[in-house]
């Protein structure tokens, strides 16, 4: 058996339970090939308040004695979590310390393999403090134009309108707010640079660098080509990957520590609904989505294939058009969603390379950001594939998605179908399309306001709200999901930010007896 010490990007489903979901360790089902380990909850934080970094380092010093693995959040190690990352007020000399003490790690086990991710620090569009300083509650849109027009303008690509605007910015947002902002992106940017001489020296294994929420110009964009440069110097393009994603990086690496132990090397074979999506920005997101998934492919340790017949298992993305929607609003579907895809022939395909080919088949459902498409959920029931998958997602951004459904594949392609694998399908049926394409919608505008609450300030974990996320989820499971074969059983529902955007849940694949 291989034990893998983890430590989270949060204390969140996504991030916490999710690898430890992929490999059974929470039920009788463990593949018993995977011991992932993890700190207690408890050392994990709350949302804007640190986890305890020290006793983390103390917990993965004792772990890594026999470890033959480790996948290390740096965030979380130097700043206690993806949310401190963006509120803290460390120096540069106190991350280099802590940085440090990665090499005690391998003086402990020299033989331990360490693959790790930092992210780039993200700049959202929109103002809000719920994950940002307080001032990005006023003065969030204005910082995120501000970074756009200064890169524009750096870039030589600004009209005097634009010029002017920047100007005009630079007078409006406050100084203390531009320069406590700016000085932690420094930070946050010098200890991506100072991680990458732990990758030069054999410290760190590989690494990646996921951009959270990035866009094609503006703060984040900036910080990325600074850091593609350092790579560069260090000549690490081959062991340091920087690409669109953040919850799903935990997973990605997994998968790609597994394959890395089982000396596995995966070929996926990409099928699309639409001609047009692969060469879709998807929202969020920096460069088209056939650029993110190459990555998305290498970093869980496989490669892309252009021949089926030689392929581990088929990826079949279910793609976006431009402009590219949100899930909650598929009801409304636009004309260039109803006639620049076709899902028919996507699952008939689908269909086809699964039952009669034999082909493990994946499906990336990145057509809608935020939510499943409820489209396909429907006729993947009408041909009985929906455990029949090597793995599905269709959460959050595409590359959430992408990173989630890809390492379980990889990791179906080495221990294959269990019920730890059809829990995880499961789950991801109940959380990315009951939750996040219909229930989360239905309760924010028809629940919270009724019982005084709003979308980012719930009762309490487990208080109504979650009550009624879980009432609203059993029928959703009862119209959509449970079939003659198989059934979905709930046994936890929870609000683990105390707000709407995630949910928190245990689900458990049932068959049917006469299956």
């Amino acid at each position: 058996m291989y034990k893998i010490a983890y430590i989270p990007l949060d204390e969140r489903p996504c991030n916490y339970d999710f690898p430890n979901l992929l490999t059974g360790n929470k039920d009788s089902s463990s593949n018993g090939k995977v011991n992932l380990v993890r700190p207690n909850l408890e050392l994990m934080g709350d949302k804007k308040v640190p986890g305890n970094t020290e006793k983390m380092w103390e917990w993965l010093y004792e772990e890594a004695t026999d470890a033959d693995g480790l996948i290390l959040s740096l965030d979380t190690l130097l700043y206690g979590g993806i949310i401190p990352s963006r509120l803290h007020h460390l120096t540069l000399d106190e991350c280099r310390n802590a940085l440090a003490r990665l090499s005690r790690i391998k003086e402990i086990n020299p033989n331990v393999k360490i693959y790790a991710f930092n992210l780039i620090m993200r700049c959202p569009k929109y103002s809000s403090s719920d994950e940002e300083p307080d001032y990005y509650e006023d003065w969030g849109s204005e910082i995120f134009q501000y970074g756009k027009l200064h890169h524009l303008i750096s870039a030589n690509l600004a009209s005097e309108e634009e010029k002017k605007q920047y100007e005009n910015l630079k007078q409006q947002i406050p100084k203390e707010v531009v320069d406590d902002y700016l000085s932690r992106r420094k930070i946050n940017v010098e200890v991506n640079k100072l991680a990458l001489e732990f990758v030069s020296n054999g410290t760190i294994d590989f690494m990646i660098i996921p951009q959270d929420d990035s866009a094609p110009y503006g703060w984040t964009a900036i910080d990325q080509q600074e850091v593609r440069g350092a790579i560069a110097s260090h000549n690490l393009e081959l062991d340091v990957y920087m690409y669109p994603g953040a919850d799903e990086v935990g997973c990605t690496l997994l998968a790609r520590m597994i394959n890395s132990f089982k000396g596995k090397r995966p070929l996926v074979y990409p099928v699309f609904s639409s001609n047009q999506g692969p060469s879709v920005t998807p929202l969020y997101e920096d460069r088209p989505l056939m650029e993110t998934l190459k990555y998305q492919i290498l970093a869980a340790g496989g490669l892309m294939t252009s021949n089926i017949a030689e392929a581990d298992f088929a990826l079949f993305v279910n793609s976006p058009v431009e402009p590219m929607m949100e899930a909650a609003y598929q009801d409304q579907l636009s004309t260039k969603y109803q006639v620049n895809r076709n899902l028919i022939d996507f699952v008939e395909q689908l269909e086809y390379t699964v039952k009669e080919r034999n082909i493990p088949c994946v499906v990336g459902d990145v057509a809608f950001a935020n939510g499943s498409d409820l489209g396909l959920l429907k006729l993947l029931k009408r041909k009985n594939l929906l455990f029949r998958l090597a793995g599905y997602a269709g959460w959050n951004t595409s590359s959430n998605t992408l990173g989630t459904c890809i390492a379980q594949g990889m990791i179906h392609n080495v221990y294959g179908s269990s019920q730890t694998h059809k829990n995880f399908l499961a789950l991801r049926y109940v959380e990315d399309a009951g939750y996040c394409s219909v229930v989360r919608k239905n309760i924010t505008n028809n629940v919270l306001p009724e019982l005084g609450y709003d979308y980012f300030l719930l009762d309490g974990k487990r208080g109504k709200v979650s009550e009624m996320v879980l009432k609203q989820l059993n029928e959703f499971i009862k119209e959509n999901l449970s079939g003659e074969e198989n059934d979905l059983l709930i046994k936890e529902c929870y609000m683990p930010w105390n707000r709407m955007f995630e949910v928190g849940l245990d689900v458990e694949h049932i068959p049917r007896v006469n299956n």
